[in-house]
């Protein structure tokens, strides 16, 4: 299908974000949302739920190589990682590049969304089925709570914190989240931008210090087709520090992986340059 036409995501109710579409490549209804992928010009290939902008082609990977690679390469040796959400494989494609990891658990609510990008994002969905990745199709929210395993890091690449995805941002989450992690274990999790969510990114905040989290840091980064273009992530360890992260060890293994974004400067700078008002 050729035409002219634009799509337009309400992203608050007073600022929207249009791009101009090359075609419709797919509409679908799940049990749990709307999914659509488009092709435009200005960012490729788009998913969309629920009439938002979840990721393009053009910007993913500084998305998915921020919730990563910080958290993996603060871990030092991750062997065990839990990716909670991020149905079109983005942030499972990033752990898989560190060889120390063994085994993943991906944990995604809607199916139907992993089997949508596997047909048309490959480049973000390329490695759901290695042999390392066990997919599970339930909610995140019921496996932390009813699972006994442990995991060196867990990723919670997670939708904005409406409906289903509501809990995700609870102090019970938080709680079992400490609960399925090894002693060194680190969680990071995407929380909104940091001009329009403050209250949201404090209140998260709060629930991983109560968890028992030793360190809580926000991370930010400019990502252009996210409400405000300004977003940021949280990283909560319980014994290890990110800003402790010997450098030159992350510039070493950083030679037998490829990134776009994240480097060894990088690691420590999407912490430092936290504005001020965010780190208060």
């Amino acid at each position: 299908m050729k035409f002219d036409a634009w799509y337009t995501e309400p992203q608050t109710e007073n600022l929207s974000l249009s791009t101009k579409l090359k075609d419709i490549l797919y509409v679908g209804q799940s049990e749990y949302q709307e999914i659509q992928v488009l092709d435009t010009y200005e960012f490729g290939r788009v998913l969309i739920l629920e009439n938002t902008y979840q990721t393009t082609e053009r910007d993913e990977f500084i998305y998915h190589e921020l919730i990563s690679h910080p958290a993996l390469f603060t871990h030092g040796n991750p062997k065990k990682v839990l990716v909670i959400g991020g149905g079109d494989g983005g942030s499972v494609r990033e752990v898989l590049k560190h060889k120390s990891v063994e085994k993943i658990d991906f944990v995604e609510l809607d199916g139907q969304v992993v089997e949508v990008a596997k047909k048309f994002l490959p480049t973000l969905s390329c490695e759901i089925d290695n042999e390392k990745v066990n997919t599970i199709i339930t909610d995140g929210i019921k496996y932390v709570a009813e699972t006994s395993e442990k995991y060196d890091v867990i990723l919670v690449d997670c939708p904005d914190p409406v409906g289903p995805a509501a809990g995700l941002f609870e102090k019970e989450f938080y709680n079992n989240l400490y609960k399925c992690l090894n002693d060194d274990g680190i969680m990071v999790q995407q929380t909104e931008s940091p001009l329009l969510h403050e209250k949201l990114i404090n209140k998260i905040k709060g629930h991983l210090k109560d968890a028992g989290f030793s360190t809580i840091r926000p991370l930010v980064c400019s990502i252009p087709t996210y409400p405000s273009g300004f977003w940021s992530f949280t990283l909560a360890s319980k014994k290890n520090d990110p800003l402790n992260s010997d450098v030159s060890e992350i510039e070493n293994k950083l030679k037998d992986m490829t990134t776009k974004y994240y480097d060894q400067d990088v690691h420590k700078g999407v912490f430092l340059a936290t504005p001020r008002y965010l780190k208060e």
